[in-house]
């Protein structure tokens, strides 16, 4: 369920939203934006959550207990068993974006205070009490890392270091000796993978339009000229509906010392927001063979609804499914200072990666949806539509996953997810799937050139971050992926466990004999009750 929230479904709980007009000049209009921002994604603009996924705050038990607790959650975040108001929870709460201690208090005050709820205010000088004690704690005691996983045989594993926000995606040019570390704000962190020194060189507010409200910023990507590429969302609140926001900036050829210069705005566009927490965005960017640009776009929709569902009488929500750029791949020419959008593929939900074998074919990696439906690996090519939101994965066209789900429309071909004939992911040779685990959140993703060991060279490495829904652990592995043509020319897919268990595994880079895995918090696994604060990055060299 990669990104919509970080959502990431990879969710993810990266919140894109910004709050419909209210007044932020006292501490209750301040923190009822705040909780849109920030809370409402999951557990609803109501209050109310959804029973069995996201625990209620109306009326809740568990918030009005314990102020001391709700601060550390609001700054934290919390994973493992809950009961709240007599229903049992095991999801996550990822900590949410930073915010300051007056803020934290804001929207506390105001959760303790609605929907049936009353207590006390939360005062700013007992969240920095909090906060203090946090910030003193032995992280190690607290909220420990695993133990570093057994490596595959014949490869060597080590720490890089441990981060201290949350990272999403990892670049380099081939030939320098530090990494680009993009966190989930928008920073830019260079790391010297030898020493784990770590550095950030960009912040969003340098570069980013900040309007009001967050941005989110999921794609990054260097090309062949040593560009810097970030793909940013906001929420805007434009009339008559919110908007999706992107923006892609690109900056000058980086130097020798990976610092960016002069960030631009190199692309502008917009769509119709989702319906409040679905809106994916705009995520994973990389320069094809063909030297062109290509960009996820991600649904703004979980499956194609077009009345708003619990928000249709919110008059900031479009009230249509996917709009010509969502729930897609595009194609992007970098050579024109004034570039247009080709979409290259539709019916692709949301993309976290894609990458190319050698044969410059294209593969991509979909989260789907909150119904029990199969992940997708899809073989991308020009034109074609992969069945979003009409089809999903093994499913037949009769079958439907929702009851607003659209018919396939006349004329329309779907090409159908590739097909997972195991071991691992699902997938058995009497059962294929199309095809891992439901939920299992697929995320980074590359191809395994000559310099790799003979036993990978020719298969890809898929990285799976782990699921949110479903009480057992999918995913938190890195699977190879042997794709081989059948009697009738379709791909079909052969899985095997590379490495595991890995913490949220949700990007990776390949540096010459080095592998660096990229996990984006610490607890293995969604049960236990740990919060999920940054996680590291680790080498697996051969």
């Amino acid at each position: 369920m990669l990104p919509r929230t970080f959502a990431f479904g990879l969710a993810l709980s990266i919140s894109l939203s910004v709050p419909p007009a209210i007044s932020a000049e006292t501490p209750a209009g301040s923190g009822a934006a705040l909780y849109l921002v920030n809370c409402a994604a999951c557990h609803q603009a109501t209050g109310d959550g959804i029973k069995g996924i996201f625990p209620p705050l109306a009326k809740s038990d568990f918030l009005m207990a314990d102020k001391e607790r709700s601060i550390r959650i609001a700054i934290q975040g919390i994973s493992g068993p809950l009961v709240v108001n007599g229903t049992e929870y095991q999801g996550v709460m990822p900590a949410p974006a930073p915010l300051e201690d007056q803020q934290v208090a804001d929207v506390l005050t105001y959760a303790r205070n609605t929907w049936g709820n009353h207590g006390e205010p939360v005062t700013a000088a007992e969240v920095k009490k909090v906060r203090t004690v946090l910030a003193s704690t032995d992280s190690e005691k607290s909220d420990p890392f695993a133990p570093l996983p057994q490596p595959p045989a014949g490869y060597r594993l080590r720490e890089v270091v441990r981060l201290p926000v949350h990272g999403l995606k990892l670049a380099t040019i081939p030939g320098m000796n530090w990494i680009l570390v993009l966190n989930n704000v928008g920073d830019l962190y260079r790391l010297d993978p030898i020493t784990g020194n770590l550095a950030r060189v960009l912040a969003a507010k340098d570069y980013a339009e900040l309007a009001a409200g967050s941005i989110s910023v999921l794609g990054m990507t260097i090309d062949s000229k040593q560009r810097l590429y970030l793909a940013t969302n906001q929420r805007v609140a434009e009339q008559p509906h919110h908007v999706n926001r992107v923006v892609i900036f690109r900056s000058e050829p980086l130097d020798a010392t990976g610092v960016p210069q002069k960030m631009t705005a190199w692309l502008r566009t917009s769509y119709p927001w989702g319906f409040s927490y679905y809106n994916h965005g705009v995520c994973h960017l990389a320069e094809g063979p063909d030297g062109m640009i290509y960009v996820s776009s991600g649904a703004r929709t979980d499956g194609g609804e077009v009345d708003g569902g619990i928000f249709k009488n919110d008059t900031v929500y479009w009230k249509g499914g996917e709009t010509d750029y969502t729930a897609a791949i595009w194609r992007i020419d970098p050579n024109i200072d004034v570039p247009k959008i080709e979409v290259f593929a539709r019916g692709i939900r949301n993309a976290w990666s894609f990458a190319w074998n050698d044969r410059q074919e294209l593969f991509s990696v979909s989260n789907g949806p909150d119904a029990h439906y199969p992940e997708e690996l899809d073989f991308i090519e020009r034109g074609k539509h992969y069945g979003f939101p009409y089809q999903y994965a093994d499913a037949p066209a009769s079958e439907k996953p929702y009851p607003y789900t659209p018919d396939v429309p006349a004329g329309l071909v779907v090409t159908p997810a590739i097909r997972n004939f195991g071991p691992a992911a699902g997938g058995s040779p009497d059962r294929p799937i199309a095809t891992f685990d439901a939920h299992s959140s697929p995320a980074g993703m590359l191809f395994c050139g000559p310099e790799w060991p003979a036993h990978l060279r020719g298969k890809f490495l898929i990285g799976r971050f782990g699921n949110f829904l479903k009480d057992d652990n999918y995913g938190y592995d890195i699977l190879a992926v042997d794709l081989q043509r059948n009697a009738a020319g379709i791909y079909e897919a052969r899985m095997n466990t590379f490495f595991a268990p890995l913490a949220r595994p949700i990007d990776f880079l390949q540096v010459g004999k080095k592998l660096y895995v990229l996990e984006y918090t610490r607890p293995v696994g969604k049960h236990g009750s740990r919060p999920m604060n940054p996680g590291r990055i680790l080498e697996l060299s051969w």
